[in-house]
């Protein structure tokens, strides 16, 4: 299954353009920040998306350090950067990732990181 297939929990720094292009093309997302959630610890977050088999789709690389280095739980995470962009420019990564064959299983982190015109992605399978 392609990352951004599963239903999502955006993090409170992904661009509400982004949840709203995400939708339209389908995609179940939870908006932390819709969600009443803005400001809640990272852990708290993870937690979340995993009770409810959500990947997180964030800039913050805190999330990974969570799930790798002290074993949290979790279903997925999508760390895109660079962060704190413009949302237009975010939804170009994310077509971008979209239009590559990608598959993973649960639990998995895709780093995309968009440097010099270019989209470079890894996957990190962890199961």
């Amino acid at each position: 299954m392609h990352p951004l297939d599963f239903p999502i929990l955006a993090d409170e720094n992904i661009h509400p353009d982004v949840v709203g292009f995400l939708r339209e093309r389908g995609t179940d997302v939870c908006s932390v920040t819709e969600e009443g959630l803005a400001g809640q610890d990272d852990l708290t977050l993870l937690r979340r998306a995993y009770r409810e088999n959500r990947v997180i789709l964030t800039h913050d690389s805190d999330f990974g350090t969570l799930a790798i280095l002290q074993g949290e739980p979790f279903t997925g995470i999508v760390y895109l950067r660079p962060g704190h962009i413009r949302g237009e420019f975010v939804i170009q990564i994310i077509k971008t990732l979209i239009s590559q064959n990608i598959e993973v299983q649960p639990p998995f982190i895709v780093v995309a990181a968009f440097s010099r015109g270019n989209l470079q992605t890894r996957v990190r399978q962890l199961s």
